[in-house]
């Protein structure tokens, strides 16, 4: 078993690095304990199991790999682990440009090391966005469960792995939508499975911000907030406008003191003055809902 020492930043909060990775309960790729996680994740074809041990100062990874680890599966985990245990954005810089902001200042300063947890995977975060859009977020963790038991592996610990976009490509429709997907979700996500395994479709973290969501936007089912979404929980990307979205329209209603949620035009004119932070923006924006 490989094994990883990764240092942490001085008030590092691993209780925002639990809380995602711990929504589902019942996860059958993510085991979330007091102060450890076990996730199970597709490194180039090969099954692996991570275990994560979280401390003060640094945290030590266990890799227990089903097959020796191809280079480029190296560099998948290497930044995999940047992105779940969310040091991909520093919170600092946001911080001290934004902590006195009229609107924002007083939840900022009171949630001053919120830190920003991503998908293991571009391909994760892509997918998980096209299952969780527009229903209920239990009935979508039950549904990303159910995805993950149709197109993962399995681990020879018995932990499941996340698939990739080879598996989830070999699948139908008709294996979705018998499990409670919606026609147009299966039909999304068989479309960006093929096209990220024929090639077509790259999800590479050095492709330019622009030139892949345009990308994105070209695939028929994805529109511009699953793009935001997933800049912002795959790619890692720290100037994300989220302003279609009704939680951070609800946030700034709240925050403002109006009486109707600002629409898209209004919402996208006052995240722009958060620029070049507006992902951390967004989670601030979020975290004053819970």
């Amino acid at each position: 078993m490989q094994r990883i020492s990764i240092p942490l930043p001085d008030g590092y909060r691993s209780s925002d690095v639990f809380a995602f990775h711990g929504r589902d309960a019942e996860g059958v790729a993510e085991q979330v304990k007091p102060g450890r996680i076990r996730k199970g994740v597709m490194l180039d074809g090969v099954p692996v199991a991570l275990d994560i041990a979280l401390g003060e100062h640094e945290a030590q990874v266990g890799v227990d790999a089903d097959a020796e680890l191809t280079p480029r599966a190296q560099t998948i985990l290497d930044d995999a682990l940047l992105h779940i245990l969310g040091l991909r954005i520093a919170p600092a810089p946001f911080l001290a440009v934004a902590q006195d902001d009229p609107i924002l200042g007083a939840a900022i300063r009171r949630n001053a090391g919120l830190r920003i947890v991503q998908s293991a995977t571009i391909f994760e975060a892509l997918t998980w966005a096209v299952i969780g859009q527009q229903i209920n977020l239990s009935f979508a963790i039950a549904l990303r469960r159910t995805f993950i038991l149709q197109a993962g592996r399995q681990h020879s610990s018995g932990l499941w792995c996340y698939p990739e976009a080879v598996d989830v490509a070999k699948l139908s429709v008709e294996d979705l939508t018998a499990r409670k997907f919606s026609r147009s979700k299966a039909e999304t996500l068989l479309r960006l499975a093929q096209l990220v395994d024929s090639g077509a479709l790259s999800l590479d973290r050095t492709d330019d911000i622009e030139a892949a969501s345009a990308a994105l936007l070209a695939v028929k089912g994805i529109g511009p907030w699953t793009v935001n979404y997933v800049l912002l929980r795959g790619y890692g990307y720290p100037d994300c406008s989220l302003h279609g979205d009704v939680a951070i329209r609800t946030a700034l209603q709240r925050l403002l003191g109006e009486d109707a949620k600002p629409d898209m035009a209004r919402t996208e004119a006052l995240l722009a003055q958060y620029k070049p932070h507006r992902t951390m923006a967004a989670a601030h924006l979020w975290a004053t809902l819970s």
